[in-house]
């Protein structure tokens, strides 16, 4: 069993960067605990129109598929693009909660989810239980989507797929309505919203322009199926 670990850890080194979990989720438990009161309220007259909607817990709970597929993809793929999505999440994820230390904020938007009773209430019951109002500007939601979505459409191993423009639709469609879900289920104000979008925005300009301009991504597709299994069911499949 040792000897298993040892070779999967020293098989795939790139994995290093998910060491950063390690210092986000204490971090932002802490915050959870401790943000309870006097906290700045984000709120804008956008939020008084845009109507409370419970069908968009679908998407948002999909965001915890989303967001480990992409990881996932890229970490088989190539090892610098790893690298990018890492820098890219974990820089902007750190800003926020930066942010949430020196600046706490939060919101009182949310509504009384018993106007209605069906499967979707119940599903925004268990978020509203198990997720505080608090934290919320920037949104990690909407950053990690926007920035995961931008590194997955930029990805030059995209183009080794046949079916990649149905890929960059749907997963491009799916982000959308996860980052529109977080509004429309109350569970941040839209200047959450625009936050999150506007870090995405300019990270990207420091991930892509800067610490990445120079290096290569055009490593071709991994053909040993005895090596990495996924990919190679991922071009066989995407070859038919």
């Amino acid at each position: 069993m040792k000897k298993r670990i040892r070779s999967f850890f020293h098989k795939y080194k790139h994995l290093w960067p998910l060491l950063y979990f390690f210092i986000y989720m204490p971090w932002f438990i802490i915050l959870e605990n401790n943000v309870t009161d006097n906290y700045h309220i984000m709120h804008c007259f956008m939020d008084d129109i845009i109507p409370f909607n419970e069908l968009f817990i679908i998407p948002y709970l999909l965001w915890f598929l989303y967001l480990p597929a992409i990881f996932v993809f890229l970490f088989y793929h190539s090892t610098n693009e790893f690298y990018r999505l890492c820098a890219y999440e974990f820089t902007g994820m750190t800003i926020c909660l930066l942010i949430y230390t020196i600046f706490p904020n939060g919101h009182d938007l949310r509504i009384d989810s018993g106007i209605r009773d069906n499967i979707f209430i119940n599903l925004v019951n268990f978020i509203y239980n198990n997720d505080t109002p608090t934290n919320v500007c920037p949104s990690i939601h909407v950053f990690a989507t926007l920035s995961a979505q931008i590194c997955l459409i930029k990805s030059p191993h995209m183009k080794e797929l046949k079916s990649r423009k149905r890929i960059k639709w749907f997963t491009s469609v799916l982000a959308v309505l996860i980052c529109l879900s977080t509004v429309f289920l109350k569970q941040h104000s839209f200047i959450d919203l625009v936050c999150g979008i506007l870090l995405s925005l300019t990270l990207y300009l420091v991930v892509f322009k800067v610490w990445f301009k120079n290096v290569k991504f055009n490593a071709p597709y991994v053909k040993d199926p005895h090596k990495h299994e996924v990919l190679y069911f991922l071009n066989k499949y995407n070859k038919k």
